[in-house]
């Protein structure tokens, strides 16, 4: 069984090495992913400002398995959040836990006040984008805001009214 719950400072370490494990099975290792971001090595601190949030998933033993998070989407006007650092293990994936913890996210952003939420992810990941759709996130021409991930190919965006 997965659960999520609110990131804490001593699960840093671990959904750093998530995000350092799964990005390059994507391809997304070099410049202009987020693998390269100063907050993977300290999520707990980086998502503890006013309007973030991030959720570690664990496995019947505890350990983490992935998370994903919410905060408000640099360069972009007020009420504009991304949602960020969504990653599985492989043995979590398949199981609806990125459907339910990506409702959770949306659900938190809406109660933060934000009106739109954006992503950004590329091709390969496929199953993501599917998601991503499902829930009702549409495709978008071009990237908004500055979020330096200039690797991603695929953009998106989801009203929260």
């Amino acid at each position: 069984m997965l659960i999520f719950r609110p990131i804490r400072p001593e699960d840093d370490a671990a959904i750093a090495a998530i995000i350092r494990q799964v990005m390059p099975e994507f391809g997304a290792d070099g410049p202009g992913f987020a693998l390269h971001d100063a907050e993977v090595d300290h999520m707990s601190a980086a998502y503890s400002a006013t309007g973030a949030a991030y959720f570690v998933v664990t496995g019947a033993d505890g350990q983490i398995v992935g998370g994903a998070g919410i905060a408000a989407l640099e360069g972009e006007e007020p009420g504009v959040c991304e949602l960020k650092k969504m990653y599985f293990l492989p043995t979590a994936r398949g199981k609806g836990m990125g459907q339910a913890l990506l409702g959770h996210c949306l659900t938190v952003a809406r109660d933060l006040g934000y009106r739109t939420c954006y992503l950004e992810t590329l091709s390969g990941m496929d199953r993501a984008i599917r998601l991503y759709q499902k829930v009702g996130f549409k495709s978008l021409c071009s990237p908004m805001g500055q979020t330096g991930h200039g690797g991603c190919d695929h953009w998106f965006a989801k009203e929260l009214a």
